[in-house]
């Protein structure tokens, strides 16, 4: 019977817990008679990439991305995205799926988890660990080793805490 009331008990805290997560819910935008929901663009689709080994003149071997039929589908088109800020130089940002401290400049995650970011317009001052959404352009790279692989660029923030 005790083991009974301490399952009972954890799975209430369980659902509790569940409850209160970061979830987001899509919200259907319309202009000018196209409808896009915000996070078109999630990072679990981000994540789902191949890398395929080739040759580079001055690396030598390289695995280069390869980015799935999807994302491939929305290049030039207008995407919603939320993520964290990390400031790249004093300049530019990149949204990352993961706050600073576990971006994958630390070795928590790899280069997907990131995406470069080209604001419409002057540069705002943003913090490290902001959350946002971005309204921009999406454009993917297969084949600058020495570049993202994912861009937003004409870049709005929608979004942002505090």
């Amino acid at each position: 019977m005790r083991n009974y009331i301490k399952l009972s008990l954890a799975l209430v805290v369980f659902i509790s817990m569940m409850s209160f997560s970061n979830r987001s819910t899509s919200v259907v935008k319309t202009t000018n008679k196209t409808t896009i929901a915000s996070d078109t663009i999630t990072w679990k689709m981000l994540g789902d990439i191949k890398y395929v080994r080739k040759k580079h003149a001055t690396y030598g071997e390289v695995e280069f991305p390869q980015v799935n039929m999807q994302l491939k589908m929305m290049q030039k088109k207008t995407v919603y995205m939320s993520g964290f800020i990390v400031p790249i130089d004093n300049k530019s940002y990149a949204l990352s799926k993961n706050v600073f401290a576990a971006c994958f400049f630390c070795g928590k995650s790899g280069p997907e988890t990131i995406a470069g970011i080209k604001f419409k317009g002057a540069t705002p001052k943003l913090k490290t660990d902001t959350y946002v959404t971005l309204k921009g352009t999406f454009r993917y790279n297969e084949t600058d080793v020495e570049d993202w692989i994912y861009h937003i660029e004409n870049a709005e923030i929608v979004a942002q805490s505090k």
